[in-house]
């Protein structure tokens, strides 16, 4: 269900919101900066769950880049990377930023309707994750109909890039019985002419990622083999008896207190969903109430943790800082988000959980012969 509040609510959270900011200023102006803000220290290490792999000489080319999620999982098993577009400036920004040695094209640089991708051929994987918006509930799961389906042009570059495999990624709405002629006529038909295709769902938290995301991945090969020896990856984390790690979980994470309370925290949404620059990642009513029962303010998240904890809301619950949603999404402490609160939190938010992408890289890698 879509995240809805009656008036009244809306209007409790709209007055707390304005003497967040008031008690805020005061701080600021208080103390001129110049007092000394204790907050949490991590726990996880999202780096760990990926292990870096030695170079094997595989290539990758990435499409609808983003925060980097892809890229940063693909880097860490191992492919050279041969270039990253996405349309967003502050996407590219956030990638240069981050490896100043990629070859990276944001804006309409970056736009991959306006790419000859056969100028590619010769890549080993071209890996995406078409924007997800037409297919997911906070999106309005208009499909076909909405101008930011890309799909026929992640099909387009494939077919002209002619790759040895494909990596997409998309949420699980994508495969809802109400789009199932949009995925058999613009994906599955036009790609299995020259690739053996398969399609699997995985849950980040599988993954060691202490959140609940859940995400829908279509791969293929062109060479039949290959495609024999995929397996989709295996999980490393459960709650269920056995030799695979326990869930990592939110609070425990973040480096929080033990309240007897913790679960991996909720899918996070975007900071490019719902209102117009937004700081929050509620995506419904079931984890607003989530988020309460871990004691963390999934609203107004700050820029630096040092920020968060100057102001906590009146219920003194943790305010959530942009590392922190990082960190729940996989991505490693010293990877940076550029640009405003609301634009770094839209790149988290539609990003690939690295571990994720990590795992599926590797996948493929074996498929493909170069990693035990």
């Amino acid at each position: 269900m879509a995240y809805d509040i009656t008036a009244e609510r809306r209007e409790q959270y709209r007055e707390m919101s304005i003497r967040s900011q008031q008690r805020k200023r005061a701080l600021l102006e208080r103390d001129h900066g110049q007092r000394k803000i204790s907050f949490h220290v991590p726990r996880l290490a999202p780096a760990d769950l990926m292990p870096a792999i030695e170079p094997h000489g595989l290539s990758s080319l990435s499409l609808f880049s983003g925060g980097g999620g892809l890229d940063l999982g693909f880097e860490r098993a191992g492919y050279g990377h041969v270039a990253s577009y996405d349309v967003l400036d502050v996407c590219g920004d956030t990638l240069r930023a981050n490896r100043p040695d990629w070859t990276v094209f944001g804006g309409q640089h970056g736009d991959v309707t306006q790419v000859d991708w056969r100028a590619y051929r010769g890549v080993d994987v071209v890996q995406g994750g078409p924007p997800c918006q037409p297919f997911s509930i906070a999106g309005k799961q208009a499909g076909a109909n909405d101008l930011r389906n890309m799909w026929p042009a992640f099909v387009a570059s494939v077919l002209a890039a002619r790759p040895m495999a494909f990596v997409a990624e998309n949420v699980p709405g994508l495969l809802d019985p109400k789009f199932k002629s949009f995925v058999e006529e613009n994906i599955i038909r036009p790609l299995d002419r020259s690739y053996h295709l398969t399609t699997f769902r995985v849950g980040a938290a599988e993954f060691g990622v202490p959140q609940t995301r859940k995400r829908v991945f279509i791969v293929g090969f062109r060479n039949a083999a290959h495609a024999r020896r995929f397996s989709r990856p295996t999980p490393t984390h459960s709650d269920e008896p056995g030799d695979l790690a326990p869930p990592n979980t939110t609070r425990h994470s973040l480096g929080l207190s033990n309240i007897g309370f913790d679960v991996a925290a909720p899918t996070l949404r975007s900071g490019f969903t719902g209102p117009r620059n937004t700081t929050g990642v509620v995506n419904s009513k079931a984890s607003l109430q989530v988020w309460g029962k871990l004691c963390i303010w999934p609203h107004g998240v700050q820029r630096s943790r040092e920020l968060a904890a100057a102001y906590p809301p009146e219920n003194g619950h943790l305010r959530l800082s942009v590392p922190d949603c990082a960190l729940l999404q996989g991505f490693p402490e010293e990877w940076r988000f550029e640009g405003a609160v609301y634009q770094a939190l839209g790149q988290i938010g539609n990003s690939v959980c690295p571990p994720v992408g990590y795992k599926v890289a590797l996948a493929v890698a074996r498929a493909l012969g170069v990693v035990e």
